[in-house]
Formats: structure tokens, C-alpha cells, sequence
């Protein structure tokens, strides 16, 4: 087991500016060893910042975040591809900085990522979706007690996605912890996630998709589609007039609807 206990946060706050708005406050969450914590909230809300403190990426403003794995998988939601290195290098770079002499641990993880074609190709050339694969193969180089990822389907093929939920099990069937935020829908079906919403700068465990409440005995369900920009007022409206929402779904990803609190 890579994860000794759980990492928690004590009482953590963040904001970006000395006099700003709190993007988070008093959030008291711990995530468990073999543990998958999916993200979910609006864009904007603070998911990113929450995995970026988790991660050790930002420092909190107040509180701390207690018993980080030594080893930590990083995936920032855009991969900073502008850097003067190939896709080999930098992975061999990677692998050098942490310790790594066996460079078959990158060939391996360029294998499995279908990055093969894209080895002598300089990073700020990549695609997207390729720059992201290159991305999560650096994270997972040494195996992670956490594994971090900010919504990491962003620009990868349909093949390259069906690898997220694999590696993602793999890592907690190892003894790791894994935060994932998603908005897509891609990985709230995983039977054994915790789910936490982060709204109104705070963080509350949510239920998963299949603990959706149903509808009372003497209600009907109205399916009422509004324009994405106004789906957050849409559901406070109807909440002050007496209803109960009981989801908000995406159209792209139509399976996996999202429970707001």
C-alpha cells in the first residue's frame, strides 16, 4: 500500500487576492486509502483549486492539508505544452528527476498512452488531447499515493479516454487515493466513488448518480431544458417557487446526471 492514511484538509481556506472573495473556506474533507473522490460543481466554482491544494500545487491561505503521500500524480487541466523539449525527453527528464533509471518504465507509458508516433515530436506541437496523454503519463511514472486529475478527458480520442476510469482503478486497487474533477460524466458511474460538490466556496459529499432521489407518490417529473448559462438561476428559481430538482443533466454526457445541492 503506497498511502500510509488518509490525506485531509483542516479547516482549509483560499483565496487569490489579499481582499478577494474566498474561492474556498472551512472545507473538512478527507479521502481514504483506495479511495476515488470524483469533483463536481459548476466551472468557476473552486474544483480546480481544491485539487491544486490537494496536489501541493497552491498553498492555503488558513488551514493545512494533512498527510500527503510522498509520491503525488499531478494532472493540471491544460498540460503546459510550451516547453523546448520532445515527447520522449521530457518524459525521460521526468522519469530522471524523480529517481527513475529504468527507462522502460517511459517506454512502457508511452506504449499504453499511443504516444509511440508522437516520441520525437516537440511538446508545443502536439495536439491537445496528445500534449494531455503526455501529461498523465509523466504523473504516473512512480506510482502515486494520490493521483490528482483536472478534468483530464479534455481533447483526448474516445480510445485514450477508456483508459482514464483503467488507470484510475489501478492505482486505488494499489492502495492510492485518487481526486478526479468531471464535468463530463466520464467517471461518476464508478461503483465505489465518493462524490463531493463544491458550491458557494464550500464542499459537501454529494450523492452518487444511482442515489438520485425519485419523485414523491404524488408528483410528476417536468423536464424543463434552459440555456447552460442560465441553469444555475433556473434551479434556484424553481427551488423558491416549491419545487424539488432532483438533477441536472448535460446533454453530452446524458448517463451520468449531476445532483445539485
Amino acid at each position: 500500500m503506497r498511502s500510509a492514511g488518509p490525506i485531509k484538509t483542516d479547516d482549509l481556506w483560499f483565496r487569490y487576492a489579499r481582499r478577494g472573495p474566498w474561492t474556498l473556506r472551512a472545507v473538512n474533507v478527507s479521502v481514504r486509502p483506495g479511495e476515488t473522490v470524483v469533483v463536481l460543481g459548476r466551472n468557476g466554482a473552486g474544483k480546480s483549486t481544491l485539487l491544486q491544494l490537494a496536489a501541493g500545487v497552491l498553498t492555503p491561505v488558513r488551514g493545512t492539508v494533512r498527510h500527503r503521500p510522498r509520491v503525488v500524480g499531478w494532472v493540471p487541466e491544460r498540460f503546459p505544452a510550451d516547453q523546448p523539449f520532445t515527447t520522449r525527453q521530457y518524459l525521460s527528464r521526468m522519469a530522471e528527476i524523480r529517481g527513475i533509471c529504468d527507462h522502460t518504465v517511459v517506454d512502457a507509458w508511452i506504449e499504453r498512452l499511443l504516444l509511440t508516433e508522437h516520441t520525437g515530436t516537440r511538446l508545443a506541437d502536439l495536439s491537445k488531447g496528445t500534449a494531455q496523454k503526455v501529461g498523465l503519463a509523466q504523473a504516473l511514472l512512480d506510482p502515486p499515493g494520490l493521483l490528482v486529475l483536472d478534468e483530464p478527458w479534455e481533447g483526448l480520442d474516445a480510445v485514450a479516454r477508456t483508459l482514464i476510469p483503467q488507470i484510475v482503478a489501478e492505482v486505488t486497487e494499489a492502495g492510492g487515493m485518487v481526486l478526479v474533477s468531471d464535468h463530463r460524466g466520464e467517471i461518476t458511474n464508478l461503483p465505489d466513488a465518493t462524490h463531493w460538490r463544491v458550491e458557494n466556496a464550500e464542499v459537501h459529499e454529494t450523492p452518487a448518480p444511482h442515489q438520485i432521489a425519485k419523485p414523491e407518490p404524488d408528483e410528476v417529473i417536468v423536464e424543463v431544458a434552459v440555456r447552460r448559462t442560465d441553469a444555475d438561476r433556473a434551479v434556484v428559481h424553481l427551488r423558491a417557487a416549491g419545487h424539488r430538482v432532483l438533477a441536472v443533466r448535460d446533454p453530452a454526457a446524458p448517463r451520468t446526471p449531476e445532483v445539485p445541492r
